[in-house]
Formats: C-alpha cells, structure tokens, sequence
C-alpha cells in the first residue's frame, strides 16, 4: 500500500528523491548516496544517537556496507507530507564474518524511516529498528569463541 498527500504536489518530489536514496542504498551506491544528502545530513540512528555530515556518513556507509554487504530496504509502505516522507517495511543483511556471507548470520527485521527532504536533497534520515536481533548475531560473531576445556592446552582428556 502506497499513500502520498496529493495536497501537496511537493511531497511527490520528495518521495521521488527518498525512494532514489533507497534505491542507492540498496544497490551500495555511495556516490549517489552522498549526491542526494544535503552537506549537513544527519542520520540518526534507532538508539537515538545522531551522526552528522556528509563526510562522516560516506565512511559510515562504508563501514557498514563492509559488515553487512547485502544489506537491503524493503519499503512496502510509503507516506508522504510536506518534506517529510516516511516509509514501512523491512531491513535485512548478513553480517559478514571473516569475508564469508552464512546463513546464521541472516537477519531481517520491521522497520520504518523517517526522512526529512531539503532542497531536493536528504537532510535527515532517521531508522526505527528493534535492533536485538542484529545485536545478538553481531556479539556472537564477533566474541571469540573460547576452547572447550577438554581441547585446552594443559588440559588432559580423561578418555585418554
């Protein structure tokens, strides 16, 4: 379902251009990504913390696109006001681990974004996420798994 304010004729160009960011991030475009930020672009993130500037999200796109290199936005819904556009769907990734795409590192997850439109560009882009189930598989990944006791270097193996 896809619902726009035909009010305002506005928000069709705004829609166009988040749907353009979308399209960018989905297929990890960082030039384009960056063409349609304004330079003072703040993302914020689903914690609430904000990053801001252009620069910074260009090494921030490119530091997740290296951690999660399938990284999709899937926008079911869309709604539109003013300079405001808001989309309904899905996020979904593999964290990558060691270069390596596995299955058990697969996430997919509801998710809405708030974008704020600018003078044609992307001023703000702001994700709602519960973001614990990439929590878990990133901690679980990134945790070095220690040895079974057994396997221990010292240890001695009582079926010996």
């Amino acid at each position: 379902m896809r619902w726009v304010d035909l009010g305002d004729l506005g928000c069709m160009d705004a829609q166009r251009i988040v749907l353009s960011f979308v399209e960018a991030i989905n297929c990890k475009d960082i030039s384009r990504l960056l063409e349609l930020m304004t330079s003072e672009h703040v993302f914020i993130d689903s914690d609430g913390s904000e990053h801001a500037g252009r620069e910074r999200m260009k090494a921030g796109w490119m530091d997740y696109f290296a951690m999660v290199p399938d990284y999709r936005i899937e926008a079911g819904d869309i709604f539109a006001r003013d300079d405001m556009v808001v989309l309904l769907g899905f996020a979904e990734g593999t964290f990558s681990q060691n270069g390596v795409l596995k299955k058990e590192n697969h996430w997919r997850v509801p998710a809405a974004w708030r974008a704020i439109v600018c003078e044609e560009r992307v001023a703000v882009w702001q994700l709602y996420v519960n973001p614990e189930p990439m929590r878990k598989i990133f901690e679980r990944i990134r945790t070095p798994q220690l040895p079974h006791a057994a396997d221990a270097p010292g240890s001695s193996d009582p079926r010996a």
